[in-house]
């Protein structure tokens, strides 16, 4: 689905769509819409939407092509040019033909998820470790990858001595996940199951008020100062006498020169206190202590909108990104959360939100070339 030319007369970004293998390029007229949601919290997901005409014969082009069916692999590209970058591959879940009233308005609506889809088809009950048998939480990322063909980029983390399922793969997975302050998502046949990574190479940066240079259509920043800085957990003490009190200050790297936090400001100190989870260890209250310091660290947030031509890459989650041209306070290195990815007539855009944990540039920023997204 071409977009229309920017003044510059970048090339137009194409929708690619690849169903068991083979590129559905004779569809590609019918598509009216590709949108395509990636996030933190959510498996990807998406929908193509598609115009369908009846021929003279009395077939739809869409319905009886043969193409789309629940279970066939799908995966969307976005190309640029001479290259295409890779959004999401999964499987369809579900296909809608509408026929309203009015002739020639025939339209099929493909619904699709990411491959973690394949991690909650089945109901489980089994016992995964026991005190005679420790096993941890890794161990057990990387053999249910295993056993629905995905590779694995699995850390350990805790280990359990007492671990039973009764439910999918996927909800395991996802409570293990939080109990480690873990991130869990499959991307191009790897099942990720470990810490934020914000050390890596930012991607291309978000240019804005950056004249020709610029790629991003609006962009907005919200400093939410009400959120704690510290986490308390009060539980039993191990010795069996009184009570134990654990405060957890976050611990990932600063995305920027000055922590986002109100110590400093006169106030006493802003704790909140988090229920302990039953049945927990020391071990994973102290996890889930961390991981909630952690996720409450990111008081700022983000929103905006790229005009994918400009920009020429897709935006992936889990992933960092400089953003250039918004001042020294808020202008930096970003982890990015969610990314809306959307192919329709006026192009190819992408929203995205973003978080950090610190204000100022810092060392995070500084090393990445701000014009690296420009060709």
């Amino acid at each position: 689905m071409p977009e229309q030319q920017s003044p510059q007369l970048r090339d137009p970004v194409e929708c690619v769509i690849v169903v068991d293998d083979e590129e559905t390029t004779a569809l590609y007229p019918y598509l009216r819409e590709a949108w395509i949601s990636i996030s933190r919290s959510a498996a990807g997901a998406g929908r193509l939407t598609f115009e369908s005409v009846r021929t003279e014969g009395g077939d739809w082009t869409i319905q009886d092509a043969g193409v789309f069916a629940p279970w066939k692999a799908i995966r969307i590209d976005a190309r640029f040019g001479n290259y295409s970058e890779e959004i999401l591959r999964g499987y369809i879940k579900e296909v809608n033909a509408d026929y309203p009233q009015q002739m020639g308005a025939a339209t099929v609506t493909v619904v699709f998820q990411d491959e973690s889809i394949l991690l909650d088809r089945e109901h489980i009950k089994r016992v995964w470790s026991a005190e005679e048998e420790p096993m941890s939480d890794g161990e057990i990322a990387r053999q249910v990858a295993g056993d629905h063909g995905l590779d694995a980029d699995a850390q350990d983390g805790l280990t359990n001595t007492s671990l039973n399922s009764d439910g999918t793969s996927i909800k395991l997975l996802q409570d293990r996940a939080q109990a480690n302050g873990f991130e869990l998502y499959v991307r191009r046949g790897t099942l990720h199951f470990k810490p934020p990574e914000l050390a890596g190479t930012p991607q291309p940066a978000i240019m804005v008020y950056a004249g020709d240079a610029s790629n991003c259509l609006n962009f907005s920043v919200r400093y939410d100062g009400h959120a704690p800085d510290e986490i308390q957990v009060v539980r039993a003490a191990e010795t069996g006498t009184g009570l134990e009190d654990h405060t957890v200050a976050p611990d990932l790297p600063l995305l920027g020169e000055n922590a986002a936090e109100s110590a400093g400001r006169g106030l006493s100190p802003f704790v909140w206190a988090m229920p302990q989870p039953a049945g927990a260890t020391l071990a994973e209250v102290q996890a889930r202590a961390q991981a909630k310091a952690n996720e409450l660290a990111w008081k700022i947030v983000a929103t905006g909108e790229l005009d994918g031509a400009r920009y020429e890459h897709v935006l992936y989650t889990h992933q960092t990104v400089n953003v250039d041209g918004i001042g020294d306070y808020y202008g930096g290195t970003y982890y990015v959360d969610e990314v809306q990815h959307r192919f329709a007539g006026e192009g190819y855009r992408q929203k995205f939100k973003l978080l950090r944990n610190a204000t100022g540039q810092g060392q995070q920023s500084s090393g990445a070339d701000p014009l690296a997204a420009v060709r």
